[in-house]
């Protein structure tokens, strides 16, 4: 089987794109490598994935270990991704690449329309016309915005966004639900709960509070630590839709929420990242930011009972995996 990772120079499409390698599927990876954070880092990953840096060139296809080859495209460009959708053939696609983070999207709103509509809607029309098996695309936890009940459920309302990033994610359901109806194409989307691990975003609070406390730099809590998130280890989640690719789905329109389903209290995660560098933090106390949700927590009821998802990877574990690969990374 093909399968084209998009975002594969990312966080969760690097792990994902390796995850597929080692059991034996040809992986394309595609990225434009932009400058939202740290480029360096997406060529590090890169690297993991066997591409040397020195040959990447504008959609180019470049061979790397494992079965794994990139192509450096952005999802904007309408053409390149109709051509390569035709060279390739591909049997199906895990859409990943997007405009992440909340609180960005409140400064600069066009990069999450480019980005997540009309990349989305380039991907879509792919699929569409290239005879594409199955599309599994990344949504978030986002879309549930306001809703004060928990767990949050996949049969929940959510038409109350909190942030520009949420409304696109929500968009793209929508999308998807019209592509799955008018022209039978099976989709799967995936509202993913604070994934963190080992190559995460510079942008997220693990990789922040990480890197500020071993510097000796104060961290900033939001809503004085009044917040709840469903961490959710990132090999937990790889394992999940590795099932997806491999397990069958109904031939329409699906969603599924991928958490571990236990919210953990923001400043017990903030003391467990203290144990694992063995430095107390100097915290600084802000308001809840534009944009931000008080708890998240997935209900994975229908992960569980479809493909048999089963998270393993407690905080503990998980915070000090990501402590130590930040150490040796950035020595």
């Amino acid at each position: 089987m093909k399968v084209l990772v998009t975002g594969s120079a990312g966080f969760i499409g690097m792990h994902v794109s390796k995850a597929l390698c080692k059991k034996g599927y040809e992986v394309i990876g595609l990225d434009n490598l932009n400058s939202y954070y740290d480029v360096e880092l997406k060529y590090a990953r890169l690297t993991e994935l066997g591409i040397d840096r020195r040959e990447i060139m504008d959609n180019v296809k470049i061979a790397g270990k494992n079965g794994f080859s990139f192509y450096k495209l952005d999802l904007n460009n309408a053409s390149s991704i109709y051509e390569l959708f035709g060279n390739e053939k591909f049997d199906q696609i895990i859409h990943l690449a997007a405009q992440a983070g909340v609180r960005y999207s409140v400064t600069n709103p066009r990069e999450y329309i480019n980005s997540n509509m009309v990349g989305f809607f380039n991907i879509l029309e792919g699929v569409r016309h290239h005879q594409v098996r199955r599309l599994l695309y990344a949504s978030s936890s986002s879309v549930y915005g306001l809703n004060s009940k928990v767990p949050f459920s996949i049969e929940d309302k959510t038409d109350s966004p909190a942030s520009l990033y949420a409304a696109t994610k929500k968009s793209n359901e929508l999308m998807a639900h019209a592509y799955s109806h008018l022209f039978g194409m099976p989709t799967m989307g995936v509202r993913f709960f604070t994934v963190y691990g080992p190559w995460g975003r510079p942008d997220m609070a693990l990789f922040k509070f990480t890197r500020n406390i071993i510097e000796g730099r104060p961290i900033e809590i939001y809503n004085n630590g009044e917040m709840l998130r469903d961490f959710t280890y990132v090999d937990d989640v790889v394992g999940g839709l590795v099932q997806m690719v491999e397990q069958s789905w109904p031939e329409t329109y699906n969603l599924q929420n991928i958490g571990r389903s236990e919210p953990v209290n923001l400043m017990d995660f903030v003391g467990e990242i203290e144990k694992c560098t063995g430095i107390s933090a100097k915290k600084e106390m802000k308001p809840l930011q534009q944009g931000d949700v008080t708890s998240t927590y997935a209900d994975v009821t229908g992960l569980k009972e479809q493909f048999n998802y089963s998270p393993k990877v407690s905080i503990e574990e998980g915070v000090g995996q990501f402590v130590s690969w930040y150490r040796n990374y950035y020595k």
